[in-house]
């Protein structure tokens, strides 16, 4: 795919791994609409901002509304409650799946007609390596990739016929402010957002951008007991 004559709507552009995916984008040339719940905090040259919600369906459908030339969708807005899904009010449980799940499908919803009626295209859904190992401690965010996992491998077969390929992005954690207190190795997101921009240009369906994910996906194949060792 030819990025640089693209136009990208790119979810929750305004701060950390959006931000960084749509900086990459643009400096492809790419046209870029940053989309975010406060068009105003988007500081990106070059971008445009765009007011959207994606777990409101009327910002949803305002933003398609306002659009209308989009062939790349971004699905990156994200929330982390670190809600534990036995202990936790069942709001905040339901927020992780409102976002990453119901959000996820109804951006996708509003703009796959768009990006189909402009000769097709891409979406790219960022997942988690989380989308296949779950931790109790953040079981509801855990929860909500693996369903948006699923999510995107219905969708890329539902879509394929109309010219767009969807791609689901693995990857474990960046060096953003939704994990500063998380004391682990984190990625640099420019770096990921590049993997992510070439894994959309060359029409790739999956994209592990780390060793995190990639033994992640490896320990799939061995089942409850490799995935989970502490099981008695």
């Amino acid at each position: 795919m030819d990025l640089s004559t693209s136009t990208v709507l790119v979810t929750g552009a305004n701060r950390g791994f959006g931000r960084a995916l749509a900086a990459e984008l643009l400096s492809r040339g790419a046209t870029v609409y940053a989309g975010a719940r406060n068009p105003d905090q988007v500081d990106l040259p070059g971008a445009k901002p765009i007011a959207l919600d994606i777990t409101d369906p009327a910002s949803v459908a305002a933003a398609a509304e306002a659009t209308g030339n989009v062939t790349v969708l971004v699905n990156n807005a994200g929330s982390s409650t670190g809600a534990d899904l036995l202990t936790a009010d069942l709001d905040a449980v339901r927020l992780e799946m409102d976002t990453h799940y119901f959000g996820t499908l109804s951006v996708t919803r509003a703009f796959a007609p768009q990006i189909a009626a402009n000769g097709g295209g891409a979406i790219l859904n960022v997942l988690s390596g989380l989308s296949w190992v779950s931790f109790p401690d953040f079981g509801a965010y855990c929860a909500a990739k693996s369903a948006e996992w699923s999510l995107t491998n219905a969708l890329r077969l539902q879509l394929a016929d109309q010219g767009i390929r969807v791609a689901g992005l693995h990857v474990g954690y960046m060096d953003t402010d939704m994990v500063r207190a998380v004391d682990a190795p984190k990625s640099d997101p420019t770096d990921i957002a590049r993997i992510a921009v070439d894994g959309i240009a060359n029409g790739a369906y999956e994209i592990v951008a780390d060793d995190a994910s990639r033994q992640a996906q490896a320990a799939l194949a061995g089942g409850v007991s490799v995935l989970y060792p502490q099981l008695p």
